[in-house]
């Protein structure tokens, strides 16, 4: 039986991050993946959806370049090397993690792990059963695509989010149940394609967790792009009639059908305790999600748990960033998670990112705040790039201290790091408005927004 210091069960952004730091901290460590490293978010998540979104981007670009002064002549695009391209991508990711992997010297057991007891790990391999002893254990097994439990879920071509870019072609009609964070990207994606785009979602806006004004102006461009947008909708069944699917939906308009060629659930996603055996050793669940405390440590001691399976915030940098957690406190560093400046990004078109509170969650918990926004309609970089649409928002608190963002408009997902360092310390929004900012940029909006908390933007009349 091979022991290690730390053994962890799932490669995925949380588990092999916390493998690489806890081999940089001189532990002896042992990673079981049954798929290929880089976990949900590098295989079919993140990284090849963005691959898939930059395409449909440049696609959308080359629409508008007489704007630019060019003409382009006829043009046409090759959906299959769009999906060659994403490939390409993913498979020098993973790559660049195995090799990284090799150089720290940190084996890993390729195939389908169960824990049988505390400190046990059993491992099914191609070759045989494979027995690991670990003083540690980091439970990192991620979440699964959730199946809405309605009638026809399971018909060829009703898909999820895992399986739907590996499609070499694209649909005539595609109907999008869900309308969080994977259903817009999505849905802004295959639009520019040239997909006729129906988004269902059963809550009364999209979005439904964000600032109040950011599904508002989203749903907008999302409807005159020509996307259908159903609220307050039920999916009540998935009929296939003549290699077509049918969406049978129920709102304040009675039951409609909705016809499409495929039908992507991206109703969410659920916790995969597979292999964990939970219930056998003590583990305590809340919702279906192990419970972790600010070290990552669940109710069994030297049993750890990090990423989707904690419920915490199922995104990938946040379960890397409790694997560094993880990784540290197992070697006896003082270290705790924070989730006071988590960032979350929305890759449509334009980009949508945010971070700290909202306006409604300040007004519920009664505290009294500043608002101040800058459209980049007045930043002279968003006028060059044609990309005007959009604010950078910002509250504080009376004293100007800096609650939280929320950015519309291009390249939202780096712009908001500014505002996440922001949050994190603390920051007043004076730091921000006196920082020299370069000319002309993008972060001068968020520049002109701090000045706004102070009194007014200057650039804005």
């Amino acid at each position: 039986m091979e022991q290690y210091q730390v053994g962890i069960l799932g490669g995925g952004p949380g588990g092999y991050v916390c493998a690489l730091r806890a081999a940089q901290l001189g532990l002896s460590v042992v990673l079981v993946e049954g798929d290929r490293l880089g976990g949900t978010c590098l295989n079919r998540g993140c990284i090849p959806t963005k691959a898939l979104i930059k395409s449909a981007d440049f696609w959308r670009e080359l629409q508008q370049v007489e704007e630019f002064g060019i003409r382009a002549g006829e043009s046409s695009f090759d959906f299959a090397k769009m999906i060659e391209r994403k490939d390409r991508i993913v498979h020098n990711l993973v790559l660049g993690v195995e090799q990284l992997f090799r150089t720290a010297k940190i084996p890993v057991i390729k195939g389908w792990g169960e824990i049988t007891e505390a400190g046990r790990i059993n491992v099914e391999t191609e070759t045989g059963q494979v027995r690991l002893k670990v003083e540690n254990l980091v439970v990192a097994t991620g979440s699964t695509p959730f199946r809405i439990p309605v009638p026809g879920a399971n018909l060829d071509g009703v898909m999820t989010s895992d399986h739907i870019l590996d499609e070499k072609t694209l649909p005539e009609k595609l109907v999008i149940i869900g309308g969080g964070v994977i259903g817009l990207e999505f849905a802004s994606a295959f639009q520019a394609l040239g997909v006729k785009v129906t988004v269902v979602e059963m809550l009364p806006s999209l979005l439904a967790n964000s600032d109040d004004e950011i599904p508002r102006r989203l749903t907008s461009v999302l409807k005159k792009r020509g996307i259908d947008i159903f609220t307050k909708t039920m999916v009540k069944e998935i009929k296939s009639a003549e290699n077509r699917l049918i969406t049978v939906v129920e709102n304040a308009k009675g039951i409609q059908e909705i016809f499409s060629d495929r039908v992507l659930l991206a109703t969410g996603r659920k916790t995969n305790l597979c292999g964990v055996n939970a219930q056998r050793l003590g583990l305590q669940l809340e919702g279906g999600s192990i419970v972790v405390d600010s070290q990552m440590r669940t109710s069994v001691p030297n049993i750890y748990a990090i990423g989707d399976v904690t419920g915490k915030a199922m995104l990938a940098h946040v379960a890397s960033a409790q694997g560094m957690v993880a990784a540290e406190h197992i070697a006896g560093h003082q270290v705790e998670m924070s989730y006071r400046a988590v960032p979350s990004v929305i890759f449509t078109h334009p980009e949508i990112a945010a971070v700290g509170a909202t306006e409604q969650e300040l007004r519920t918990a009664g505290v009294k705040y500043k608002v101040s926004k800058f459209p980049f309609s007045a930043n002279g970089k968003a006028l060059v790039l044609g990309e005007t649409m959009g604010t950078v928002k910002i509250l504080a608190n009376e004293e100007g201290v800096i609650l939280g963002s929320s950015i519309m408009g291009p390249q939202a997902s780096s712009l908001i790091q500014e505002l996440v360092l922001g949050v994190e310390k603390g920051l007043n929004a004076e730091v921000l408005a006196k920082t020299i900012h370069a000319h002309p940029t993008l972060p001068e909006a968020i520049m002109e927004s701090a000045h706004g908390i102070l009194g007014k933007p200057l650039h804005l009349a």
